[in-house]
């Protein structure tokens, strides 16, 4: 008899749901994490900091802007970066402890350490062995560092690096214009920063769709931010305090100084100390675990699942992912649906995305109707004063399947929800625009949206 039934390895989003959810449905469970604190990158240096500290920047920013268009004078507005850190790193305390809570509350066991595989059914961790009939790989992601600029966490940061800054830089480098880059830049940019991107592709946040992109490049663009796009960094060198990068167009090559410099390029798999090899376990030429449908390795009780598996490096991807784990250990498959899982963008505006790309359509030939409804045409949007960006829909030609919504938009992060919905229970988009929506809230966009696609807005 082995020690677990399920042990998890990695207590981010998709490792420490795993485990609760195991313990929930009555399997004993180990979670091995080598954190001193649980919650992963999402938790500690990812999703949640970044969020404290985008609002909290958007707070300043508004009062110092546009509060003057609501009557409300703050000549003198200020701001505390330290204090900002502190209420953020006071947060991520709060969840930590959260998380380690729900571990007791469900009978999780936690063991801290570094895990490696030894054989298909024992890890070791910190010298000790413990053994499982089924074994979960949660170990996430790291961001990706360029050979010859690589971290120091102080001049050269990651997102890791960035979200710990003690001051704000006069001038920031951004390599990469994706949603980390993108997201950490209005940070720093509100707060004072001047930001500049360079980017390798033609235009900023490629994995939304691109009429987002246009959108968000224009935004962003006239609340200061510089981009060079179809451009690359090809050298590097840091001289007294500063970072000296040579970036690389099509046309002419020129010089870019930074205080600081924040590369945010991409992330790559965490799989390189498990062990892997010597159990046999197959990875992609990039290092991602190799799984089938049911997230099972090449050993049918060894499972990946989240960031080290590739896809949408997305929290909410690998927290589902993990439960499907779960429930097919416990003898039940459920399918999970990529197509519904929304992905998010929390600059202001927000972007937000659920389904099918226009581009994605077009390629497979799939033919469709689209529709954008602007944002000032929107009665909550217009009394709160955040009118900037639309909501996009794309429905199917024929039988009208609501394919794809894409915001630009104030809370699109909360209004994305009723999409991802709509997508995963394939509602056509009629019957997304006959649902009665509240009023005035921003989300009769979305119904006015359905409404134009294969008939005509009622407020345009």
């Amino acid at each position: 008899m082995r020690d677990y039934q399920v042990a998890v390895i990695g207590a981010g989003p998709g490792g420490y749901v795993a485990a609760i959810k195991a313990s929930q449905l009555g399997l004993k469970t180990v979670c091995i994490e080598k954190r001193k604190t649980l919650g992963g990158t999402c938790l500690n240096v990812g999703c949640i900091p970044s969020k404290c500290l985008l609002h909290s920047s958007e707070l300043f920013f508004q009062s110092k802007y546009h509060f003057s268009h609501h009557g409300i004078d703050t000549p003198n507005v200020h701001f505390d970066f330290s204090k900002m850190q502190t209420r953020k790193n006071e947060v991520v305390k709060s969840f930590v402890q959260g998380i380690d809570f729900l571990f007791k509350k469900n009978k999780v066991e936690h063991i801290e350490g570094y895990a490696k595989l030894v054989d298909p059914y024992t890890i070791e961790v910190e010298g000790k062995k413990v053994t499982a009939d089924n074994i979960i790989l949660a170990t996430g992601s790291e961001p990706i560092e360029l050979d010859f600029l690589k971290f120091d966490e102080k001049k050269v940061v990651s997102s890791t690096g960035a979200l710990e800054l003690s001051s704000i830089p006069k001038k920031m480098a951004i390599v990469g214009a994706g949603i980390i880059g993108v997201e950490l830049g209005s940070v720093f940019s509100r707060l004072g920063a001047s930001v500049e991107f360079v980017e390798f592709l033609d235009r900023i946040c490629p994995t939304f769709d691109k009429d987002i992109s246009d959108a968000a490049y224009k935004v962003f663009t006239k609340q200061g931010m510089k981009f060079s796009l179809s451009h690359k960094v090809t050298s590097a060198k840091v001289d007294n305090e500063q970072v000296f990068l040579q970036v690389e167009g099509a046309k002419k090559t020129k010089e870019l100084q930074a205080d600081t410099v924040l590369v945010a390029i991409g992330r790559k798999p965490n799989s390189s100390h498990l062990g892997l090899e010597k159990v046999g376990i197959q990875r992609t030429e990039k290092g991602f675990i190799r799984v089938n449908d049911c997230f099972q390795t090449n050993y049918p009780h060894i499972f990946a699942i989240g960031d080290v598996i590739g896809g949408q490096m997305l929290a909410h991807k690998a927290s589902e992912e993990g439960i499907c784990v779960v429930e097919f250990i416990k003898g039940t498959t459920l399918k999970l649906s990529y197509v519904a899982i929304p992905s998010v963008a929390y600059t202001y505006p927000e972007i937000a995305s659920v389904g099918f790309m226009e581009k994605v359509l077009q390629e497979k030939n799939i033919p469709y109707k689209s529709f954008s409804f602007p944002m000032k045409a929107n009665s909550r949007a217009k009394c709160t004063g955040q009118e900037e960006g639309f909501v996009k829909v794309l429905g199917h030609k024929t039988d009208k399947t609501l394919l794809g919504v894409h915001i630009i938009a104030a809370n699109a992060s909360e209004l994305i929800g009723e999409a991802a919905v709509a997508i995963q229970k394939k509602m056509t988009i009629d019957e997304l625009a006959n649902t009665p929506h509240a009023h005035p809230t921003l989300s009769e966009a979305i119904k006015e949206a359905s409404l134009g696609a294969f008939d005509k807005p009622l407020h345009l």
